[in-house]
């Protein structure tokens, strides 16, 4: 029964086969031929169709590549819970290769950064070189040092402090180091890849941050200026003069545009940079992470913009800064000096600020724990061994609170009204019971803009954004792993100043001055 049915199936063809068989040769070759032609047909076809899929979905990625960083996708979902946070995807459209930041699940248990977070320093390998290493093992190297610890008394040769020049042009023929070819590349570690910045940021901020970190450097200076720290000063390459006219008389410092360059140890600066403008801030001065071939064995230092106004009578004076003891302070506070633009009486003893500069002031420093401004000697918080507070003995002051001097409270020269937040060396590794509740002594209101940030959902989501724009300080973090584990502390700390809000009744007022 198999067999016939077999058979049965195979006759058709066995009698197609015999009839080609009996065809004359000709008639065989174009049977075979049309059989080709057909084939090629429909081989053509099939390739034109793939070709045309394939267009259609490259325009549909270069579509969702223009859409940029800051279009984020967010879930249609969107529980309401506090601790889960919304997703976010970046794509890169400038490069070959497509970056994605992807905001997962809050932790539950956030990991505690018992120890601190500032990079190890490696010790310096002896260079055959000799110019290279008789720049480095010059008096740059004591920026290895954390700032507040370096007590240097030079006499200064001139009004604007004494100043050394180096000719960088002749150390990149000798020593050019992968930094300076990826500089010469025109690869920018500004990563920008939308249209627009965040909004956070201003054209002027976006300019000095790729000014920082891509410039052509010209010279290096070390400037000193009495008793306080040197400053280690580059001077970058720029297309057109942007020398200010109010300040010609500091040409010999900056001929142009400069930045100065920190101690790899004070990464805080850009960090806190990035704070500042997602509080909506606006206080401190822009800053990125750099690595300079000659300085440092190549690890990552933190550049910040250098701002001539801040020295309106010469660098030998010092800083524009008010100088209040804590005393004076709490009751400047009482007094809401400049309040509705009223003027102060002559003996309410107020300074030049506004009032509401030390409520933003004193957010800021609580989230980053700065004490330098309002608490240098460490009174309300335990401090270490090794801070300065405790080496340079000014915990004893803290038996008379009131006579405790503030530092660091630098304006502009031609806006006496606002601060600006300079050395802004904070702490990460401080946990939750050992707060300096001292920086919110005496502060009534706080700004709304940047409570409203801070009790939103997307402080996390922004702090991303807006760092993982800086590649150099990105990666000395150690990525987005290193980055979550900072904003975790900062997360933390927010929590408990809402807290603190809520308890004590501040209020919380738009400061639009």
């Amino acid at each position: 029964m198999g067999k016939s049915r077999f058979h049965w199936l195979c006759f058709p063809f066995l009698k197609l086969t015999s009839s080609f068989r009996r065809c004359p040769l000709s008639k065989r070759s174009l049977i075979i031929a049309s059989v080709c032609v057909v084939y090629l047909f429909f081989v053509v076809s099939q390739v034109g169709y793939s070709q045309q899929h394939r267009n259609r979905r490259t325009d549909r990625d270069k579509y969702q590549h223009t859409r940029g960083l800051y279009n984020l996708d967010i879930n249609d979902a969107l529980p309401d819970s506090a601790d889960l946070q919304t997703g976010a995807r970046v794509v890169v459209p400038t490069r070959s290769n497509v970056v994605y930041i992807t905001l997962k699940s809050k932790r539950l248990k956030p990991a505690n950064i018992r120890g601190t977070i500032r990079p190890k320093l490696r010790r310096k390998v002896r260079r055959t070189n000799s110019v290279n290493s008789a720049f480095t093992q010059n008096k740059l190297g004591t920026l290895e040092r954390d700032a507040g610890q370096i007590k240097r008394n030079v006499a200064r040769k001139s009004s604007l402090g004494e100043t050394r020049d180096v000719d960088y042009k002749s150390l990149d023929i000798i020593h050019k180091s992968h930094t300076d070819a990826q500089t010469d590349s025109h690869i920018s570690s500004i990563r920008i890849y939308s249209q627009k910045a965040p909004p956070w940021f201003s054209p002027q901020d976006v300019k000095a941050m790729r000014f920082l970190a891509d410039a052509k450097v010209v010279r290096i200076k070390e400037v000193s200026h009495g008793d306080s720290p040197s400053l280690l000063i580059f001077e970058g390459e720029t297309s057109g003069s942007v020398t200010n006219l109010k300040h010609t008389k500091l040409s010999n410092v900056c001929g142009g545009q400069c930045g100065v360059i920190n101690s790899p140890v004070d990464t805080t600066e850009v960090f806190a940079f990035h704070l500042d403008r997602v509080l909506g801030l606006n206080r401190t001065l822009p800053a990125v992470s750099r690595k300079f071939s000659f300085l440092h064995d190549g690890q990552p230092c933190p550049v910040v913009s250098w701002d001539a106004s801040l020295y309106p009578e010469g660098l030998a004076a010092g800083w524009s800064t008010v100088r209040l003891t804590w005393g004076e302070y709490q009751s400047s506070l009482k007094q809401r000096c400049w309040h509705k633009n009223t003027i102060p009486k002559p003996e309410s003893g107020c300074s030049t600020l506004h009032h509401y500069e030390w409520s933003k002031l004193a957010l800021f420093d609580f989230l980053l724990q700065i004490h330098n401004r309002l608490d240098q000697s460490c009174c309300g918080f335990r401090p270490r061994q090794e801070d300065v507070c405790v080496e340079l003995g000014h915990r004893t002051d803290c038996g008379n609170q009131d006579r405790v001097q503030l530092a660091n409270i630098v304006h502009r020269g031609h806006d006496p009204r606002h601060l600006v937040f300079t050395n802004n060396k904070g702490f990460f590794d401080r946990n939750e019971d050992n707060l300096d509740f001292r920086l919110l002594e005496g502060i009534k209101e706080l700004p709304e803009q940047a409570v409203s940030v801070l009790k939103g959902r997307r402080l996390r989501e922004k702090l991303l954004q807006s760092l993982f724009l800086d590649q150099t300080y990105w990666e000395s973090q150690g990525g987005r792993q290193g980055i979550d584990k900072l904003i975790d502390v900062i997360e933390r700390r927010a929590s408990v100043l809402l807290t603190y809000i809520n308890a004590h009744g501040v209020k919380v007022i738009a400061m639009n001055v």
